[in-house]
């Protein structure tokens, strides 16, 4: 009976022990799930932050000539895309030329974002394919390459509500006049918004080229965590004298 009695402490001190440990366990993994974001974008802009780090000094070891060399191809190349009535249809052969051009290595890395507005810098990719839409910004083929000048438009797109990533998650924040930078080969392009639409994912009229405008749109999904629609934030640069154009 002495036997018995004692089992049966011991499993009620076991008990009164598992409570508080299951407490605990919940509590912490409550507590993950609710850092988990913050940390996960945090590792992001690292990673982001370093692959940029490495972009930037591939530049800087860059000849001047050879800065130059790519930036004409590149003006060269929107100019072609106002002859081009199929510019978003990407052939293997379009594809391999535009991924040539603003590629200083072979990260696929063609600049950089930075939204003051929001709090947002990313690194900005060669095309909108999933794998890079969780890390960064994609430039969309077919859109003017983000060099400036006259008949341009460049189209950036990013994804909004990762789990392991803000991107464009605080693009609907943006109001007129906010301004965004484009850092490209060691120069900066300025835009300040001017036109905020919502519009069907099959609506490419927003994001035609003008004459003699240099837009740039950031492109995501909207609304947030419905994603049937896509929000268009347009900027609008000021085009210096001296920048020819299409």
């Amino acid at each position: 009976m002495n036997a018995e009695a004692g089992i049966f402490r011991r499993d009620g001190r076991k008990k009164r022990w598992m409570l508080p440990g299951l407490v605990l366990f919940f509590g912490v993994l409550g507590v993950s799930l609710l850092l988990y974001p913050a940390l996960a974008d945090l590792q992001n802009r690292r990673f982001n932050g370093r692959m940029y780090g490495a972009y930037s000094r591939e530049v800087g070891g860059m000849p001047t000539e050879q800065i130059e060399a790519m930036w004409r191809e590149a003006e060269e190349y929107n100019r072609q895309l106002l002859e081009d009535p199929a510019r978003f249809l990407m052939t293997e052969e379009k594809t391999a030329e535009y991924r040539r051009l603003l590629a200083p290595d072979d990260t696929g890395i063609m600049g950089q974002i930075t939204i003051p507005a929001i709090h947002c810098r990313e690194v900005i990719y060669h095309g909108t394919d999933e794998g890079v839409l969780q890390v960064g910004a994609g430039h969309l083929a077919g859109s003017s390459l983000p060099v400036g000048g006259r008949s341009v438009h460049t189209v950036l797109a990013g994804h909004r509500g990762l789990p392991s990533a803000r991107l464009f998650t605080d693009l609907d924040q943006l109001a007129y006049g906010d301004e965004f930078f484009l850092d490209i080969l060691g120069r900066t392009l300025v835009y300040r918004v001017d036109q905020i639409l919502v519009v069907e994912p099959d609506d490419q009229e927003p994001v035609d080229i003008f004459p003699d405008q240099d837009y740039c749109t950031l492109l995501t999904c909207t609304p947030y965590g419905v994603n049937t629609e896509r929000l268009l934030v347009r900027g609008v640069r000021e085009i210096p004298e001296r920048e020819g154009g299409g």
